[in-house]
């Protein structure tokens, strides 16, 4: 018997999503096979491992069912604003879009409801929802339109239109000192759970397909639960963070 052991070093990630902040670790897979078959690890160095789908040439449209919509993928930024080259584990995984193809809608109780966003609208999704196609050469996403966290109308995510039961926040700045005074560095600063409501969506839909209008207003200050929504950066720096409704907490005055 032989035992091979492959290292992360040994697999080619490229294609899959990388995770900006998270540390780069050693993968030791064991593959245990009769010597006579010959294992030859060179060849394995090829492998690559793929997230997306590919679908054939030979499909030359895809339409989404129900309330599922497609949307073609932001290419992922490969330099900083500083025009700094980022190597593919430093490239953050894009969370915005063009819807390029929709639904027909859902049914609630006896009321059909149209899919609320067009093709050609720009949006931005949560971070983990759908499912990665690779189609007509380019990566796209097929997801529940509830995933899609709201439409950008412009390139800046202070911008934000929120849609369903989502709410924009912008993020309060971390303090800079302990109670006593200390100067605190930006690895020890903790990070804020407490922000000023930018926007809000109209809010879910009831059994008559009419949206309920939600219990926070743009301008209020809220508490936030920690691990919640999706965080995004603006042109000026600012932190924001998008989120459902159910996670915003207490109202704060």
């Amino acid at each position: 018997m032989a035992t091979l052991q492959l290292t992360g070093s040994s697999i080619s990630t490229r294609g899959s999503p990388s995770f900006q902040g998270l540390r780069q670790s050693s993968l030791s897979v064991s593959v245990v096979a009769p010597s006579r078959v010959g294992f030859n690890q060179r060849r394995l160095r090829g492998l690559v491992v793929r997230a997306a789908t590919t679908v054939a040439p030979k499909y030359t449209s895809i339409k989404p069912l129900d309330d599922r919509v497609l949307v073609k993928i932001k290419t992922v930024e490969e330099k900083t604003v500083g025009g700094i080259l980022l190597p593919s584990t430093a490239q953050s995984k894009p969370q915005g879009g063009e819807v390029v193809a929709v639904g027909e809608g859902k049914t609630i109780g006896k009321t059909k409801v149209d899919i609320s966003v067009k093709t050609g609208t720009q949006v931005v999704y949560s971070r983990y929802a759908g499912t990665e196609l690779e189609f007509n050469g380019s990566n796209h996403l097929l997801l529940k339109e509830d995933d899609i966290v709201g439409i950008l109308e412009t390139d800046d995510i202070k911008d934000l239109k929120p849609l369903n039961d989502r709410v924009l926040i912008k993020v309060a700045e971390a303090e800079e000192k302990t109670a006593g005074g200390l100067l605190l560095t930006s690895a020890a600063k903790e990070k804020p759970s407490i922000g000023t409501v930018v926007a809000v969506g109209p809010g879910p839909l009831d059994e008559g397909g009419k949206p309920k209008p939600l219990t926070v207003s743009p301008g209020n200050t809220v508490l936030y639960s920690k691990y919640a929504g999706n965080d995004f950066k603006s042109a000026d720096g600012s932190e924001y963070i998008a989120l459902r409704a159910s996670d915003v907490i207490a109202v704060l005055s």
